[in-house]
Formats: C-alpha cells, sequence, structure tokens
C-alpha cells in the first residue's frame, strides 16, 4: 500500500497515514513522542544494518538517520553499494517527513506483510472448523486474522460466503465475546467501512465522541473521506456523514469538520515559498499578534491548503514567533478545536505516533484503544 492508503488498519501492521486503527484522546506533546524504531531498508531486521554501511554523520539540526551502524563496524562503505531491492509481495517502507526537516525522511517498515502463499480457501476451512461444534478455537482465530493483511482478510470474508453460504463476520459475533470479538470483527471489515462505523458510533445515542471524529477527519486523505461518505451513506441507510456532523457538533470545532468532510484539500505538491511566507504572517496576526484569536484563518490555512504546504508553514512558523507552531496553538485554543488542529499538524509529519500515542498516552476512547489495553 501507498502512504496515506490505510495501511495502519492492517493491526500491528505499518502505522499509516490513512488506512486505520486506534486515535489518542489527548495528544502528547511535540517532544514527547517516541524515538521512532530503526528499521533501515525492506527485509532488514531492526537494529542491524547492511554489510559495509557507513552511518551519515549529520549536520547541525538534521536528525539522526534511521539506519543503525554496525557494532565494532570502523571501515568504508563498499565501492558500488546499492540499497536491497524489494521483492514482489514485499511491503514498501512507508517514509515520512519530521518536524522542521525537509530532506530525507524517515522511513517506517511494516511489520505485517502479506501473508506468503496466500490461500483464502485453505484460510475459510480454518476458520469455520474454529468455529464449528461445541466451544471455539480462539487460537486457530487468531492465526489466521492477526496474520493476514487488510486486503487478504477481505478477500478472507467474501471466500467464505461464497463457500458456506454464511457471513463470517455474523458468525465471529456469534461466536466471540468481549473486546476480543470487537477486534477480531473490526479486522473484518473493509478500511473504509471501520471508518464510517466509528464515525456512526461515535455520533449516535446520547453524547458525542468527539475524539473519534477528530482522529478520523483529521488524518484521512481527500480520496479516503470521499470513500467513507460514500460507504457511510450506503450502510446507514441513506444518512448524511456531513449532516450528522452538523448536528452532533457546535462552534468553530463543528466548522473544522465539516469544512475536512468536504475532501477538497488542495493537492498540489510544489511549495510556493511567497505564499508560505504570507500564511505564516497571517497565522500569527490571527493568533499570538493580537487580543483573541481568529480561529477562521487557522481553519482556511490547515484544512484548505495542501500537505507540503501546511508542512513548510508550520516549519517557518519559528520565524515569526518564540514559539513554535504547536506552542503557539496550545497559547490561542483549548479543547476539541484545538485537539483537531493538533491532529492535523502531528499527521503531516510523525502520522504513525497519531495512533501509536492512543497505546502510549490516551485515555479509553473507543474500542479501538480499549481492546488493545
Amino acid at each position: 500500500m501507498q502512504p496515506g492508503d490505510y495501511s495502519a488498519w492492517n493491526l500491528g501492521n505499518q502505522l499509516p497515514q490513512g488506512q486505520y486503527p486506534n486515535c489518542p484522546s489527548g495528544y502528547p506533546p511535540g517532544s514527547g513522542y517516541p524515538n521512532a524504531p530503526p528499521y533501515g531498508y525492506p527485509g532488514q531486521v531492526p537494529g542491524q544494518t547492511q554489510p559495509g554501511y557507513q552511518p551519515h554523520s549529520g549536520f547541525a539540526g538534521q536528525p539522526q538517520s534511521w539506519y543503525q551502524p554496525q557494532p565494532g563496524y570502523a571501515g568504508q562503505p563498499q565501492p558500488g553499494y546499492q540499497p536491497q531491492p524489494v521483492f514482489a509481495g514485499q511491503s514498501q517502507p512507508w517514509c515520512h517527513p519530521q518536524p522542521g526537516y525537509t530532506g530525507q525522511p524517515v522511513c517506517y517498515n511494516p511489520t505485517l506483510k502479506p501473508y506468503p502463499n496466500f490461500n483464502p480457501d485453505q484460510d475459510c476451512e480454518k476458520l469455520r472448523k474454529a468455529m464449528k461444534g461445541v466451544g471455539t478455537d480462539e487460537k486457530a482465530i487468531i492465526d489466521v486474522l492477526a496474520h493476514r493483511t487488510a486486503d487478504q482478510r477481505v478477500q478472507i470474508v467474501k471466500k467464505f460466503k461464497t463457500a458456506y453460504g454464511k457471513d463470517l463476520i455474523h458468525e465471529l459475533k456469534s461466536e466471540l465475546t468481549g473486546h476480543f470479538e470487537e477486534v477480531i470483527v473490526a479486522m473484518c471489515y473493509t478500511l473504509e467501512e471501520f471508518d464510517a462505523r466509528e464515525l456512526r458510533r461515535a455520533m449516535e445515542g446520547a453524547g458525542t465522541d468527539e475524539q473519534t471524529l477528530i482522529e478520523i477527519l483529521c488524518s484521512r486523505s481527500n480520496a479516503q473521506i470521499r470513500k467513507i461518505k460514500e460507504v457511510y451513506h450506503s450502510i446507514f441507510s441513506g444518512r448524511d456523514l456531513e449532516k450528522d456532523l452538523m448536528n452532533e457538533t457546535h462552534g468553530h470545532f463543528k466548522r473544522i469538520l465539516i469544512s475536512l468532510a468536504q475532501a477538497n484539500r488542495d493537492e498540489n505538491p510544489n511549495v510556493d515559498m511567497n505564499a508560505v511566507n504570507a500564511d505564516v504572517h497571517a497565522l500569527y496576526e490571527a493568533g499570538e499578534k493580537q487580543l483573541g484569536t481568529d480561529e477562521s484563518t487557522f481553519n482556511r490555512i490547515l484544512v484548505s491548503k495542501s500537505e507540503a504546504h501546511v508542512r513548510a508553514v508550520i516549519n517557518a512558523y519559528g520565524s515569526v514567533s518564540k514559539k513554535d507552531f504547536e506552542d503557539a496553538l496550545k497559547s490561542e485554543m483549548s479543547g476539541d478545536l484545538l485537539k483537531a488542529f493538533l491532529s492535523i499538524s502531528e499527521s503531516l509529519f510523525v502520522f504513525p505516533f497519531i495512533y501509536g500515542s492512543t497505546f502510549l498516552f490516551g485515555p479509553e476512547i473507543s474500542f479501538r484503544l480499549n481492546s488493545c489495553s
């Protein structure tokens, strides 16, 4: 999967910009994120490097390379050294820029890769046997579903209904209970259906789970949000996501969610530094420079401008302020609106930890966290 294609939803898979799971209900300070694991080239064991590799020295202000030196090695790189190729079926590392850094990005290598020699017929038979008769073989269910990627699990669900005339999700619900049931069932949904169901869950009944709304809408791409809206309308009897958001939220927080739900962020990868400079000054004047805050200016820039542009604006904000952008947001806003803007900002730089910080820092906000605690 490419970055931004829900790769995170492979539970235990690479954590991504957008094909899914868990989200924090509170965001740790920018400096509080754990260090990224020292993953290297595809297929490389964490903490090891290719023979002959010399770590980069790094310039001032440049983050350390994610490659780790080989213990005891003091030689020079071998002439003509090339990175290992990525073979068919092997997951690509997911690369993402770091805050304040415009050079080579940090790459994260997935821990769950497509299952070799994948055979959905055999997997369906294993699952059928695991649920047949008295009792349930939970280990067999885990062995199959927890070791298949999201795409492979979707194939299993379709094949199960074709082979046995039964809905696998319904069968799992009837056999399992508690958080284990919630996780296993969620893993069987398509990625966009999972998000659509979580959005509905967050808004139905008494009260609203604002954190789930933030997690999903602030971190998904235009294409993902459009697909989520289609699925939401399809599986919930013609309900309109935008109308539900308008009815369940209010104020500037509602405005940012409605803006995000338009799925109309500029996707131009090119950056005009004159425009960046103008937006840096606009944000400073809308916040720190004046008494009170013009939230609409923050909404306009952070939601409608391209990711590349917003990333450049955040990096350049320190040129007009003694605060970094995150601290400036915290001094001007609070509550769910602050969390939404922080989520947008953080997802542009360290998206995997938007989900990882759920386990490390966030209280219970949905079954995503509850199931894994």
